[in-house]
């Protein structure tokens, strides 16, 4: 994955694993299209964090999987785009606000600039 913008915003979540089926199919079916009409979204990327070991200073390390254990990578413009009237109409679109989100927690945003 190669970033393509100047900013990203890292969204970070947890959901309940009762909902981690409905949380995934609406994630990619609409919320994800529906930020993408935003105008100054380029891209979003969806991860899910997962258990691994890893190589460092001779030794072998176990790595648990992250938490919170979803995270989407938006790639956009520049902040101002997450306070306009488009993503704001975006975010509140479908069925994400009343079916997904009252199921997700340990939620956490950050807006970083690329270097």
């Amino acid at each position: 994955m190669s970033l393509q913008s100047r900013y990203v915003l890292m969204v970070a979540m947890d959901v309940a694993p009762e909902a981690e089926a409905l949380f995934n199919e609406v994630y990619d079916t609409e919320h994800v299209p529906f930020l993408l009409e935003v105008p100054g979204v380029r891209a979003v990327s969806r991860l899910r964090g997962q258990a691994a070991a890893f190589a460092m200073a001779g030794q072998v390390r176990d790595l648990p999987a992250p938490a919170p254990a979803y995270v989407a990578i938006y790639e956009i413009d520049d902040p101002t785009v997450l306070t306009s009237p488009q993503w704001q109409a975006a975010v509140e679109r479908g069925r994400w606000p009343a079916e997904v989100r009252p199921h997700t927690t340990n939620r956490h945003h950050g807006v970083y600039q690329v270097r």
